[in-house]
């Protein structure tokens, strides 16, 4: 169980206030406040190591890439990856989600099958979208129903010796909906396909172990879960990987270069062209190793707690309802209040010092289905509490009041 005030402690932005209220950060979902030890990395890196990586003989350029390196084994061993080399580093989810797409350019031909669901962010669509284009490959939609759920009845119906590769979230973004990923994959293989795991959403939640649910590619960014900004992972398969070409060209990615031909280095380094974030890099390796000391058991019982605890108080506004009403949810509650656009109930309850976010939250096909402009999106985190839910209640009221 948490000693929730001790881990408050550990993040400084929460004690600040804004606009004269003490700050009630319900943006998670977008990205999570930094504790202090891993503000403390940051400065540590630029103090004392700052070099660039791999191939220095001197002594910083030694630190740095080990430390580089003894990060990115934090990581595999997190995921539980069979390889170190099947981590890659990037800038974030959209970033691997971009590399696989581009890798699949030489894979795909006419005819061919793409399939995403109705919950994906806009990162997990327009990448294959542009890939179609260029393949002359079809797009395929998994529907949802009015829970949010993705109906898994279609999506078998859409699984063919076509399907080429299937890409879906682990968790909504919009919703906060856990998807049946495990079931997706295995149903994947079926056909032959491979299938890609936007877990952006999940990895603040949940410790995902990628060799147990098998998938072929799994992305996330650091930033939502205690890292840096600027920082995320791909997963791959190392047989995936080895048949995926370079992403980009450049520094660190080669292994022979001459005018006449360009020979690639071996994984990890193929689709890690130029001087990464690596200060970002060491110091993801520091947020996971925070995450593991908190516990993710005490993650998820904290957060469910308190999903629970604010769906049970906001329903009891009247005229509010909530999107996304599975039981299969992490902590986020998206709702709008009857009459009243989101963005007006965002920006009065920011002026008493809470931060939600409003509008389409980058997934305006689940928006489309509900006939609505946006939600009210409140997304915990272990370092919330019940009486910031408290607040958000009340503020929500007030807001209503002033608007109605």
């Amino acid at each position: 169980m948490l000693d929730i005030q001790k881990v408050r402690a550990d993040f400084p932005i929460l004690n600040q206030k804004v606009n004269g209220k003490p700050l009630v950060y319900f943006d998670n979902g977008a990205t999570s406040q930094k504790p202090q030890v891993v503000i403390d990395a940051i400065a540590k890196y630029y103090q004392e190591i700052n070099a660039n990586i791999h191939r220095g003989v001197h002594t910083l350029s030694q630190l740095a890439t080990d430390a580089y390196e003894i990060a990115r084994g934090k990581v595999q061993n997190h995921i539980n990856a069979k390889h170190a080399h099947e981590v890659l580093f990037t800038s974030g989810t959209t970033f691997g989600i971009n590399l696989v797409a581009n890798g699949f350019a030489a894979i795909l031909k006419p005819g061919d099958e793409v399939i995403v669901s109705h919950l994906e962010h806009h990162s997990n669509i327009v990448p294959w979208q542009i890939l179609c284009e260029k393949t002359g490959a079809t797009l395929k939609v998994i529907p949802m129903d009015e829970n949010g759920e993705l109906i898994m009845a279609e999506y078998d119906k859409l699984l063919s010796e076509k399907t080429k590769i299937v890409a879906v979230n682990h968790i909504s973004n919009a919703l906060g909906i856990i998807n049946p990923i495990k079931y997706m994959i295995d149903k994947a293989h079926e056909v032959g396909a491979a299938i890609l795991i936007d877990g952006a959403q999940s990895v603040p939640h949940l410790k995902p172990d990628v060799q147990a649910l098998d998938c072929d590619f799994y992305a996330f960014s650091g930033h939502k879960m205690c890292g840096p900004t600027g920082t995320g992972i791909l997963y791959g398969k190392e047989t995936w990987l080895n048949k995926l070409p370079p992403y980009q060209g450049g520094g660190e990615m080669i292994k022979e270069v001459s005018f006449e031909k360009t020979t690639y280095a071996e994984l990890p380094h193929k689709f890690e062209a130029g001087t990464p974030n690596i200060a970002g890099g060491i110091v993801l390796g520091t947020a996971i190793d925070y995450m593991n000391s908190v516990g993710f058991e005490n993650i998820q019982q904290q957060e469910l707690e308190l999903l629970a605890y604010a769906t049970e108080k906001l329903s009891e506004i009247e005229g509010l309802r909530i999107y996304g009403n599975s039981k299969n949810k992490t902590s986020v509650v998206s709702f709008n209040i009857e009459g009243i656009h989101p963005y007006d109930i965002g920006t009065i309850i920011d002026k008493l010092g809470i931060a939600v976010r409003t509008g389409h939250h980058c997934a305006q096909p689940i928006m489309n289905f509900f006939g609505i402009p946006g939600t009210i999106r409140a997304s915990f985190s272990f370092y919330n509490t019940k009486e910031e839910i408290d607040a958000l209640v009340e503020g929500v009221k007030k807001a209503k009041m002033m608007l109605s």
